[in-house]
């Protein structure tokens, strides 16, 4: 499949679409068929029939049929992958018969962007999907948050990390494509969100932070008002690279940083004798070692490693800002032919289908887990 075929059957305002051919060109979508729900929050039936009410919801929806072409097509592939990881998600109680999907959602987003790489979907297009799947039911539940936040602080994020208009958008149109009892007290909590959203500034924009330091950390949980600025302490300048392996991180830091002390979990491996996935506990601590020590001098320094899941990502961030480091994040991305072949020419231990597997975990960097994130995408 490639991403003209599919950008191909998303239909216009006023248009269907072809289920069959959506399901050829991706046959995860078959699955869906055979996936049983809970009737307490899908009395429709199985999850083919919840995704096409879905579209059916989206499609009469006036703000996706207002909406500028290349937002609706990230809404429609949203809503149509929206609950493409419940086949593999999905457990049943064997007492009680309860069925349940848990973590679909982010699970979602990472099998979509897999799927959506290999169909060479654009980049930005491509994450606006990921994105929506990823926190798709968090507007049912933004009055009721189990982690105890507040509804203001969710929707300043979500607007530095997406459209919130077409998030409430494909929210409304899942909520409205199933059969539960609760359907209308939901509605009405996401047109709360709109206008929460509206009433915050977030409504198709970013919530304006007084700099990007006082915005990661009150994104990352920092009890401050994020409208005056934080006071940035002393510490390193670190550049962060991330990305798949072969995605070209070791040719950016020669290119760019060549001046600049690494750490890296590799070249702590190759310095230990370690190959792929021996001995990486001792590996991690060489290059934990290292890169304290460049922090406590509060140098300058490259931190190299895949960091391709938000929390091996996080672990590393934490660290940083832990000691101050202003941290710059560079994400590197390639197309799947080229990965796959630049790692099958490397002197690595790292075979393709171990890579493969990796891909799993694959969660890209939001615009603020630190204070610049850069995408270099081939």
């Amino acid at each position: 499949m490639h991403w003209k075929d599919l950008q191909s059957l998303i239909p216009q305002p006023g248009a269907t679409y072809d289920w069959k051919r959506l399901c050829e060109l991706l046959p995860a979508l078959v699955a869906l068929e055979s996936t049983p729900q809970d009737a307490r929050h899908h009395a429709e039936g199985n999850v083919g029939i919840h995704t096409r009410m879905v579209l059916d919801a989206l499609l009469a929806d006036p703000a996706w049929q207002a909406a500028a072409e290349a937002r609706r097509q990230v809404m429609f592939l949203a809503a149509l992958l929206h609950d493409v990881a419940k086949p593999d998600t999905t457990v049943i109680d064997p007492v009680t018969g309860a069925i349940g999907q848990p973590g679909h959602s982010k699970r979602g987003a990472v099998d979509a962007r897999i799927l959506l790489w290999k169909a060479a979907m654009p980049f930005e297009e491509r994450e606006a999907v990921c994105r929506i799947i990823a926190v798709h039911q968090l507007p049912f539940w933004a009055f009721d948050s189990r982690r105890g936040q507040t509804p203001e602080f969710m929707v300043r994020r979500l607007s530095w990390e997406l459209d919130v208009s077409e998030l409430t958008c494909v929210a409304r149109a899942d909520m409205r494509g199933r059969v539960c009892a609760d359907q209308a007290s939901h509605l009405a909590d996401i047109e709360l969100f709109e206008e929460l959203a509206r009433e915050q500034a977030c409504w198709n924009q970013p919530w304006p932070a007084a700099d990007a330091h006082t915005r990661l950390h009150y994104a990352r949980g920092k009890a401050i008002d994020p409208g005056f600025a934080l006071h940035q302490e002393d510490g390193s300048q670190v550049i962060v690279m991330c990305g798949m392996p072969a995605a070209g991180k070791d040719t950016w830091v020669r290119n760019h940083a060549s001046e600049l002390p690494v750490a890296s979990f590799d070249d702590a491996k190759a310095e230990l004798g370690l190959k792929h996935g021996q001995n990486d506990g001792k590996a991690a601590h060489h290059a934990i070692d290292k890169a304290k020590a460049l922090l406590r001098s509060k140098s300058a320094f490259v931190w190299n490693a895949t960091h391709l899941s938000h929390d091996m990502r996080n672990r590393t961030l934490d660290l940083l800002y832990a000691y101050n480091a202003c941290v710059r994040l560079v994400y590197l991305e390639a197309p799947e032919s080229l990965v796959f072949s630049r790692n099958a020419r490397r002197d690595t231990t790292l075979t393709n289908k171990s890579l493969a597997r990796m891909l799993y975990r694959w969660e890209v960097p939001l615009p603020w887990e630190a204070h610049a994130v850069e995408y270099h995408v081939v």
